[in-house]
C-alpha cells in the first residue's frame, strides 16, 4: 500500500493575480478507483500536471508511484499499432499487451495494422490497454472516453471495474458509477475525498449544499441585522459630535461650561461608537466569508420560436454517403414542434454527417430530406478549435445580447475574471460552455447540438437538461452520456 500525499499546496500560473489551489492539503490510496470531478476551470488537469512534475509550486507532493498521464501522446501514428503499445509500456510483454487490448475488445487483427489506420474509439482502447500493462504505475486518466459511443463507454467502464491505481477526470455519471471506489472533487474553497460512488457522492453533495444555502440564508440575515446596528450607531455618534460643535446654549443649556462637558461625552460616544462599528462590520465580513463550497446553479431560460407548422423536419428512406461509399441508409424520421430527438449509433455511422445535412450542408445523400422553409436553426458543433478572442466580441460576432450571453456563463459557473481573457486559453469545458451559451441566447425554431456536453463538468450538465426539459424547445443532438439522452429525449434515431 502506498499514498500521494499532497501538504499545503498553492499554484498559480505566471502572470496571474489568482490562485488557483491555495494551501491545498489531501491523501489518496493508490490503490483506489478514484472518480475526479469539478466544475470546468477549477483546475482538474492542472492538479494532474502538478501529479506528474511539469509545474513549480509551493507546499509538497509526495509519491512513491509513477504517475501515467492519458491520452498518451503518440510520435510516429504510421507504426504498426503493437509497435506503438511497445512503446507506451516497454516492460510489458506481448502477450500482456494483447491481453489488454482483448479485454478491451479489440481484435488481435488490428494490433498489426498501421495505429492510424485505426478507428478514434480503436486508438483510445490500445493505448488504455498498454499504460495499464505495467507494473507499480498509478494512471491519470483525463476524460479518456470523450467521442466514444455509448457502447464504447460500457466496455471501458468494465474494463476499468477490474483495475485499480487510477484518476479518472469525467463527466459521465454512470461510467463513474461503474468502476470508481472514491470521488476526489475539486470545490469552490478545497479539495475533498470522499469513499464511496458518483452517486453516493452527488447525495452526499446535495445535502451539503441544501445546507449551507440554508445557512447562507441565515448569514444574510446576521450581515444584514449586523450592518444595520453599526449603522445606527454612527448616527448616535454623529448626533452627538453635531451637539459638542453646534448646539446653542441658550436653548439648550445656561451655562457655557457645559460646552466641556459635551465634547467629552461626545469623544467618548465616537469611541465606543468607532469601536462597534469595527467590531460588527468584522463580524460581518468573517460571516461573508464562511460556507465558500456553496455551488451557484441558478437556473438558466430559453426563448424558442414557434414555427408556424407542426412537422420541422421528415426523412424517408434517406442515406448518406462519404464520398462513393454509404455510411448509413433506410434512414426515416419526422420532427415536429416540441420534440426532442436524440441520433445514437457507433461511431462513424454518420450521426454528425446528418446533422450537417439539416444545417444546409452540401452533403451527398439518397432518399429524401424535407427541412421546413424559413426554419431557423441554432447550432452547436463537436469542435471548438476556432475560438479566440474576447468573449463580447464573439457576441457582436453573433449579433447575441452581451449581458444575456455572460450572464448564461456566469450560471454556469464562470467566474468574472473569466470574461477578460482571450477564449483562447479556456479550458475544453469553458469552451463548450461559450458555445451553449451563444445557442441558448440565439432565438430558433430547431436546435441542433452536435456532441455539446464534451468536456462539460456534471453541475452544468444538470442545468442543462432541467432547462430542456422546462422549456418546449425542438431539439436534434447527439450525446453519449446515456444520463443525459435518457433524461432529455422524447424519441431515439437509432444509425447502423
Amino acid at each position: 500500500m502506498s499514498y500521494i500525499n499532497v501538504k499545503d499546496l498553492t499554484f498559480a500560473y505566471e502572470g496571474s493575480y489568482d490562485n488557483i489551489f491555495e494551501n491545498v492539503s489531501f491523501s489518496i490510496d493508490t490503490s483506489w478507483r478514484l472518480g475526479f470531478i469539478g466544475r470546468n476551470g477549477r483546475g482538474k488537469t492542472t492538479l494532474l500536471n502538478i501529479l506528474l512534475g511539469k509545474y513549480e509550486y509551493s507546499g509538497t507532493v509526495t509519491m512513491d508511484c509513477e504517475p501515467v498521464y492519458f491520452p498518451y501522446e503518440v510520435a510516429d501514428r504510421s507504426q504498426l499499432t503493437i509497435e506503438v503499445m511497445q512503446s507506451a509500456c516497454p516492460e510489458a510483454e506481448d502477450w500482456e499487451l494483447i491481453r489488454e487490448a482483448s479485454l478491451l475488445e479489440v481484435d488481435t487483427e488490428a494490433l498489426y495494422r498501421p495505429f492510424d489506420t485505426l478507428s478514434g474509439g480503436e486508438q483510445n482502447k490500445v493505448l488504455l490497454g498498454a499504460l495499464f500493462a505495467g507494473e507499480n504505475r498509478f494512471l491519470l486518466l483525463d476524460e479518456p472516453t470523450n467521442h466514444l459511443d455509448s457502447e464504447a463507454r460500457l466496455t471501458v467502464g468494465s474494463y476499468l471495474q477490474k483495475k485499480k491505481g487510477f484518476i479518472l477526470v469525467s463527466h459521465d455519471r454512470k461510467l463513474l458509477d461503474s468502476c470508481v471506489d472514491h470521488i476526489i472533487s475539486i470545490n469552490r474553497a478545497d479539495i475533498d475525498v470522499e469513499q464511496g460512488s458518483f452517486s453516493s457522492w452527488q447525495e452526499n453533495f446535495m445535502r451539503k449544499q441544501q445546507h449551507e444555502q440554508a445557512e447562507n440564508e441565515r448569514l444574510k440575515k446576521d450581515i444584514k441585522r449586523m450592518t444595520a446596528a453599526a449603522e445606527r450607531t454612527a448616527e448616535w455618534a454623529d448626533i452627538s459630535e453635531k451637539k459638542k460643535i453646534g448646539f446653542d446654549p441658550s436653548k439648550t443649556e445656561k451655562s457655557i461650561s457645559r460646552r466641556s462637558y459635551e465634547g467629552a461625552k461626545s469623544k467618548k460616544a465616537m469611541s465606543r461608537a468607532k469601536a462597534f462599528e469595527e467590531r460588527t462590520l468584522k463580524a460581518a465580513e468573517e460571516k461573508s466569508s464562511l460556507l465558500k463550497n456553496t455551488e451557484e446553479s441558478a437556473p438558466l431560460k430559453l426563448s424558442p420560436l414557434i414555427y408556424h407548422k407542426n412537422l420541422l423536419v421528415s426523412a424517408e428512406k434517406l442515406s448518406l454517403f462519404y464520398g462513393d461509399k454509404a455510411v448509413c441508409g433506410n434512414i426515416s424520421f419526422e420532427l415536429c414542434r416540441g420534440e426532442r430527438l436524440a441520433v445514437t449509433g457507433r461511431n462513424g455511422c454518420g450521426k454528425s454527417t446528418l446533422l450537417k445535412l439539416i444545417c444546409g450542408e452540401d452533403i451527398r445523400c439518397e432518399g429524401r430530406i424535407n427541412v421546413g422553409s424559413g426554419l431557423k436553426i441554432s447550432r452547436v458543433e463537436q469542435s471548438t478549435d476556432g475560438l479566440r478572442g474576447s468573449l463580447s466580441g464573439y457576441a457582436a460576432e453573433y449579433g447575441i445580447d452581451e449581458s444575456l450571453f455572460k450572464a448564461i456563463l456566469r450560471k454556469l459557473g464562470f467566474e468574472r475574471v473569466q470574461f477578460e481573457k482571450d477564449m483562447g486559453e479556456f479550458s475544453g469545458g469553458q469552451k463548450k460552455k461559450v458555445l451553449i451559451a451563444r445557442s441558448l441566447c440565439e432565438r430558433a425554431h430547431l436546435y441542433i447540438w452536435d456532441e455539446p456536453l464534451n468536456f462539460i463538468d456534471i453541475i452544468s450538465r444538470i442545468q442543462i437538461e432541467t432547462l430542456l426539459n422546462e422549456y418546449n424547445a425542438a431539439m436534434i443532438f447527439v450525446e453519449h452520456d446515456d444520463t443525459f439522452r435518457e433524461k432529455i429525449a422524447d424519441k431515439t434515431l437509432l444509425l447502423g
